[in-house]
């Protein structure tokens, strides 16, 4: 996959109903198929403390990343982005928490879908090395 952003910045906050401080997801890659690539360079914010990125800030940036994935698909269309809820987290494994400066890169891998349930597989990636990864059930909200 190509690591050029096609969105980054500000462009993200089309893409995820979130709001500073709560953004967890900076630059957004493409997608191809069932797969969609996100990133996040990691700062100062709610979620970080002891000088690494916490647990709840990976997982949130996570789903920030699968936001960003349906955001990306329904602006394409010329639809409103949707809000999304996390139904449930398994299969949950963090290997290491990245310091300050380091640069997330996030695939996300459509399992299944079903009506307005999404079940995606996340492995979040530190260059190449895989420093956590898990299941997330989604919840879509259509208006």
């Amino acid at each position: 996959m190509n690591r050029e952003a096609v969105i980054q910045g500000e462009g993200i906050l089309n893409l995820i109903p979130q709001r500073p401080p709560i953004v967890m997801v900076d630059s957004f890659f493409g997608f191809e198929e069932n797969r969609s690539y996100s990133g996040l360079t990691v700062t100062d914010n709610i979620f970080y403390e002891t000088g690494k990125l916490q647990e709840a800030g990976i997982i949130e940036h996570i789903a920030q990343s699968a936001a960003a994935r349906i955001g990306f698909l329904y602006t394409r269309q010329g639809e409103k982005v949707p809000l999304g809820f996390i139904g449930s987290v398994d299969k949950l494994k963090i290997y290491d928490l990245p310091k300050n400066g380091m640069k997330l890169f996030t695939e996300i891998t459509v399992v299944q879908e079903v009506f307005d349930i999404t079940l995606i597989s996340a492995q979040v990636k530190v260059e190449d090395k895989l420093i956590a990864e898990c299941r997330m059930k989604i919840f879509i909200k259509k208006e």
